[in-house]
């Protein structure tokens, strides 16, 4: 795995470089601000960029818009101490795979992205039910737009059953394939086509915008 680390605070820079290289995972570079990290991922395109919140010139968040939108293969997990709720679901809004903690455990983190690594989200279990809990909320002001029932009549029966199972939490390729008694391949197959039909770009925007409008129902 190759990975970017961006953070303002030098000795946690250096702290996260040495632990990851301490388990073999190629740590590309290092940004200092949002800026650089944007520079830093369209030039040394890393797999993964791990991304603090708050920095100067250009935040987090501002940060994994421009990535996301311009490389999409990039993966950004945000890692960081902020603990607020509207951090988390404006991190997934704007393209992160993830949103970690900086008190993790190491293990923890480097099972995550070993997960990151095969396409699974980064969310421990209880930011994956908040995360669930806002996006299942109903629009105050008006209904689902209607273009979501158009969006899920594209979907094909298996790319349905796909899509109820990850609102279960069940996010791993194995997991899904096992279920569903096909190949890891096939699934890839399936969740791409469901990434493209709904105009997402990772596991939890695709959760997120099905419990939003309706096309599946969250499950306990």
């Amino acid at each position: 795995m190759r990975v970017l680390i961006a953070d303002d605070h030098a000795l946690f820079r250096d702290g996260l470089r040495s632990l990851l290289e301490g388990r073999g995972v190629d740590v590309l570079g290092e940004a200092r601000n949002g800026r650089e990290a944007v520079d830093q991922a369209r030039r040394l395109r890393p797999d993964v960029v791990l991304m603090d919140l708050h920095m100067p010139e250009l935040d987090g968040l501002a940060a994994t818009r421009l990535i996301s939108a311009e490389q999409p293969d990039v993966k950004v997990v945000i890692l960081t101490a902020s603990e607020e709720d509207a951090h988390l679901f404006e991190a997934i809004k704007s393209g992160a795979q993830g949103y970690l903690f900086k008190n993790l455990a190491s293990d923890e983190l480097f099972q995550l992205l070993e997960g990151v690594a095969r396409g699974e989200p980064a969310l421990s279990p209880a930011l994956a039910r908040k995360l669930l809990g806002e996006f299942a909320r109903p629009a105050r002001t008006q209904p689902a737009a209607p273009v979501a029932g158009e969006l899920v009549d594209t979907l094909t029966e298996r790319e349905r059953e796909v899509l109820d199972l990850l609102v279960q939490g069940i996010t791993s390729n194995r997991e899904l394939a096992e279920r569903l008694v096909i190949t890891e391949n096939t699934v890839k197959y399936h969740f791409r086509n469901i990434l493209d039909k709904l105009h997402v770009q990772n596991r939890a925007q695709v959760v997120a915008f099905a419990v939003r409008h309706g096309m599946v129902a969250p499950h306990e």
